[in-house]
């Protein structure tokens, strides 16, 4: 199964079963010396989108614990229109585990929709010292 998929991305999009979470384009500042976006600068947006989502079902501040997997599966260039979609598969009494997607726009004259990254990341709920707490029963 091929990750590039030809329908426009706005009709891509209406598919989805959410909005993404996060959406940014990278400028030249955020290359490797290879002239590719900077791995770190995906991962770190990476966390952010996921963040976002662990902290709506937290119901708090959260902090990253573990990146239990990252996949980089396409390289992402300046002026790609990056989408980082966000799912919440898992809760623990304090800890949420979230799935991160994370999509390209290319070509706007012929749009295509690239997957080009796939993450999970383990975040802990936090109360207002910073300690770790439990997370409310979804409503």
């Amino acid at each position: 199964m091929s990750d590039e998929n030809p329908v426009p991305p706005h009709v891509a999009d209406q598919s989805c079963e959410h909005q993404p979470a996060l959406r940014v384009v990278p400028l030249p500042a955020d290359t490797n010396p290879a002239g590719d976006v900077f791995g770190g600068w995906i991962m770190s947006m990476v966390d952010i989108a996921g963040s976002i989502a662990a902290r709506r079902r937290a119901r708090s501040r959260v902090a990253t614990v573990a990146v239990n997997s990252f996949i980089f599966k396409q390289p992402v260039s300046v002026g790609d229109l990056v989408s980082f979609y966000a799912e919440v598969v898992t809760v623990g009494n304090s800890s949420v585990t979230v799935d991160v997607k994370v999509y390209v726009e290319r070509n706007p004259e012929n749009a295509v929709a690239i997957k080009v990254t796939e993450a999970r990341l383990t975040y802990v709920a936090l109360d207002h010292h910073g300690n770790k707490r439990l997370i409310p029963a979804d409503m």
